[in-house]
């Protein structure tokens, strides 16, 4: 694919994902080289722009990724732009195809041309922007490939819509669902961290772990975009996709092989064994002043900005172990992780009077994505010195001190892969209706029974009740692990 003609369209070019994530991303694979010589790359949107009025957009959100001013330039030199009247126009992807891809492909060596669509729209002109795609803008010598963005639908039946409209007209193999959750350096390790250290096996399960809690938290609101965040929520943003597709990584069972299929058919194994959610499941609460964001019109809104969520997934493996989604706006800190609680021993005879302790013997595993990358165990060592007492430990893997690190974007990481034909970190369409089928009952019923969320400061850790509420739900119906202490 490297030696051959490559054309990329943006499809919404002149919206804030192109601007802060897809470009730049682009911009990287430039950098480094990865894009193939014979490259060009059209945005496509409704906004009436000329190249330069594009490229003066871009250049501002260019520069903060660090690139050089000359690097950044040569690449802009490879961005044009195309207006239509809707995302669905004719006319339009007619005038783009042959007078911009098709007249650069002609004018390359290879014989083989290959195209990339990347639909940064929303999900109600997915049907729209396949259905001109598949009539005029397929290549005639190569492959065509489909970036998707989430949402992936509101509900089961809308995600059933989509998945019908593009699968009419393009092959699965063809169509990359995008959700960056799945390029994070510390979710792309997940397999090798635990496959590739055969420690981890006989400790990851109901017999050694409590609980395991996945963890989002940002310190800011809607800042203006309540509008949108309103419609959808944070389950929908953040619980149903990012978190749940971090889970069924790490819940699977070894897959058969390391090949794109197998591990989906490992993660969707976890989704089938997934109860349905109810309220009874989850906590919600609504930040203070929420509804004060002028693009919220309904100001009486039960929209949930932070929720927990216990999981059950009944297997051998985890049976009676609880899995804790919880993600959260208006928060104390910027943190996504994933904190693996081991169970506590049973007994502590070496310790003696230390009964004090019992209470926080527990050792955890937490791998945190962002911000700050790492792969920490705090565990339990004896106290140096004379006495024998025990203590807190840890044990860090810090990503910014390995040497010569690269780490690029999760976006860009995608977006290699997608021109490899590499579709392991995306979501296939059977994971996407097994994942709304677990959440869709819970979702209608938030907003049938118009249920209140728990109000919570701006800057808080949540709901008052949330400490009571993990205590509570966090608690293994498991076996207990025997100390040999």
């Amino acid at each position: 694919w490297f030696q051959q003609t490559l054309s990329i369209v943006v499809v919404g070019a002149s919206g804030d994902l192109a601007k802060k994530k897809t470009y730049p991303s682009l911009l990287k694979l430039f950098e480094e080289s990865l894009l193939p010589p014979d490259t060009i790359i059209y945005g496509y949107a409704r906004s009436a722009k000329t190249h330069q009025e594009l490229r003066d957009h871009l250049f501002p959100h260019l520069m903060k990724t660090g690139t050089n001013e000359i690097i950044v330039k040569d690449f802009l030199g490879k961005c044009f732009y195309h207006s239509g009247k809707t995302y669905g126009d004719e006319n339009a992807y007619a005038a783009l195809v042959s007078d911009g891809l098709a007249k650069f492909e002609a004018s390359t060596k290879s014989a083989v041309a290959n195209r990339l669509f990347y639909l940064a729209v929303p999900p109600d002109v997915f049907g729209e922007s396949g259905l001109v795609i598949k009539k005029l803008g397929m290549s005639a010598s190569g492959w065509t490939r489909i970036v998707i963005e989430k949402p992936f639908g509101r509900d089961l039946d809308s995600c059933n819509d989509l998945l019908q409209t593009l699968s009419e007209n393009f092959e699965e193999h063809d169509l990359y669902r995008i959700d960056h959750y799945l390029g994070k350096e510390v979710v792309q390790n997940m397999l090798i961290f635990r496959f590739a250290n055969s420690f981890w096996e006989p400790l990851w399960n109901r017999d050694c772990v409590e609980s395991v809690t996945f963890t989002f938290k940002e310190p800011f609101g809607t800042d203006g975009r309540g509008g949108y965040f309103d419609k959808y929520g944070i389950i929908r943003d953040i619980l149903q996709n990012h978190l749940l597709q971090v889970l069924t990584l790490f819940a699977m069972e070894p897959p058969e092989s390391d090949d794109a299929d197998a591990i989906r058919d490992a993660k969707v194994q976890v989704l089938k064994k997934m109860d349905v959610l109810t309220l009874d499941d989850c906590l919600l609460g609504q930040y203070l002043g929420y509804s004060d964001d002028p693009t919220i019109l309904n100001k009486d809104t039960n929209c949930p900005t932070y929720a927990a969520i216990r999981c059950s997934i009944h297997t051998p493996r985890w049976e009676g172990v609880p899995f804790i989604l919880q993600a959260g706006k208006a928060l104390d800190d910027k943190l996504c992780e994933v904190r693996v609680c081991f169970k506590s021993p049973k007994t502590l005879k070496s310790v003696g009077k230390n009964t004090s302790f019992f209470g926080n013997a527990a050792s955890d595993l937490v791998l945190r994505l962002q911000p700050d990358p790492s792969i920490s165990l705090n565990m339990n060592i004896k106290t140096p010195g004379l006495a024998t007492l025990p203590m807190k430990s840890q044990m860090v893997m810090n990503y910014s001190d390995i040497p010569n690190l690269s780490n690029p974007d999760a976006y860009t990481r995608l977006l290699l892969d997608v021109m490899r034909g590499k579709q392991g970190s995306f979501v296939r369409d059977d994971e996407l209706r097994y994942s709304w089928e677990i959440f869709t009952p819970l979702l209608h019923s938030i907003e049938d029974t118009h249920v209140q969320p728990v109000p919570y400061r701006y800057g808080s850790a949540g709901p008052e009740n949330r400490e009571e509420w993990m205590a509570a739900m966090t608690r293994s119906s498991g076996p207990t692990l025997q100390s040999s202490l």
